[in-house]
């Protein structure tokens, strides 16, 4: 089964604390500006999804009862389509509303391009 994201270990285990003391989670991958281009982790529902923003995956995490919703905004999936993006998590100050930011770290993408393959089984 092909995703267009996945999480390192170190990602799933911030993740699993993340619910433990904030509930159930969401994602969604920053445009750029205030925040650069990084993945901000809110409690599920606190950042509004509407039409203009697309559901790349929904995360299962080992441990967390519920799926982990990643979203981007449309007009950004637009341009990262042909991508797949891989959560990890790395000391330093992460985004000022992201979740992880108090405890010392931060979300960031890593990225390569869908494979052929990867690609015609995402657009069936």
């Amino acid at each position: 089964m092909v995703s267009r994201v996945d999480v390192t270990p170190a990602a799933a285990d911030m993740m699993r604390r993340l619910r433990g003391q904030h509930g159930p989670l969401m994602f969604h991958q920053s445009g750029g500006c205030c925040d650069g281009s990084s993945p901000m982790c809110y409690p599920a529902g606190e950042f509004r999804t509407g039409a203009s923003d697309v559901l790349l995956e929904s995360l299962a995490i080992e441990g967390v009862p519920e799926p982990i919703t990643f979203w981007m905004s449309a007009a950004q999936f637009a341009l990262w389509k042909h991508t797949h993006l891989t959560v990890d998590v790395v000391p330093g100050r992460g985004a000022g509303f992201s979740l992880e930011a108090p405890e010392g770290v931060r979300f960031l993408i890593r990225s390569r391009l869908l494979t052929d393959r990867e690609r015609a089984e995402l657009a069936d």
